[in-house]
């Protein structure tokens, strides 16, 4: 909840049993919860589908009572967000959102088996919990950031390097390079929005977020390998004759740059300022 992480369960079918399963394994995966919060069941009312199927779920008394009582022999804090009241659930449901938006359009047509799917979904957790969060230090020499994984394993994900696979055609790939495909997509969506919405909208003529000497941001470049994240440090700024600043020169692990406000997002996290020694 406070660093955002995003844990994601396959199961193949909505029942309490299956349920049980899926937080056995976050607990064995990610240790004991303090407390869990949920939506409840009032919330996916009107719906149709499985999310019918899900609100039946969670109203039924059998499954109230298994997961409390479950939750209440490990000593974890069950709480549903109040009835009606989807927006309790806000931060939560941006990560739903940041999987289930894109990867509606990047597999809606694909058939996986439960395994490569269940892998897929694992692999897709982990390209959401790369995302930088805020700079290590406030030293304008260190170029790294912490992110989602570092507080899940004290590290950071990697991938192999591995060929674009998007310009062709998916009859031509075998069933492998489909998935890793479509995993390439997904990356190529999402953090093209997820640097967009970093930057406030605003008049072209107004600063984003205020760039300041020293501060770490994200380049906005083109094409970049899975999980890679180019982070560079405000060197320079150069405002224009009406003392907007409008174009930066970076300083990244082994060049220096000049980019427009345009092409830089802020980290979310992101308070470094060599003046007021934020």
């Amino acid at each position: 909840m406070i660093i955002k992480a995003i844990h994601i369960e396959v199961v193949s079918d909505l029942s309490t049993e299956e349920f049980l399963g899926a937080l056995q394994r976050f607990i064995a995966r990610r240790g004991k919860p303090q407390s869990i919060y949920s939506d409840n069941g009032t919330n996916f009312q009107g719906v149709k589908g499985e999310l019918n199927k899900l609100h039946e779920l969670f109203q039924s008394e059998r499954f109230k009572n298994k997961i409390f009582n479950f939750t209440s022999c490990i000593g974890v804090d069950f709480h549903f967000i109040p009835p009606s009241s989807p927006h309790f659930g806000g931060l939560w449901e941006a990560g739903v959102k940041s999987y289930k938006h894109h990867f509606k359009w990047v597999a809606s047509n694909a058939l996986f088996t439960f395994e490569e799917f269940y892998t897929l979904c694992v692999e897709i957790e982990s390209i959401l919990n790369s995302r930088p969060l805020s700079p290590i230090s406030t030293d304008i020499n260190d170029i790294s950031a912490l992110i989602p994984e570092h507080f899940l394993i004290g590290d950071s994900f990697t991938y192999l390097p591995e060929p674009d696979l998007l310009p062709l055609p998916s009859n031509r790939l075998s069933s492998w390079q489909l998935f890793s495909k479509v995993r390439q997509d997904f990356w190529k969506r999402w953090s093209t929005e997820y640097l967009n919405e970093l930057n406030v909208r605003q008049k072209w003529r107004s600063d984003i977020k205020n760039p300041k000497i020293g501060m770490l941001v994200l380049l906005k470049e083109d094409n970049m390998p899975c999980m890679q994240w180019p982070l560079a440090r405000i060197h320079e700024l150069h405002p224009g004759n009406d003392g907007i600043v409008r174009t930066v020169t970076l300083k990244s692990a082994n060049r220096m740059l000049k980019r427009p406000v345009r092409k830089i997002a802020v980290l979310p996290i992101n308070c470094y300022d060599v003046e007021n020694k934020c």
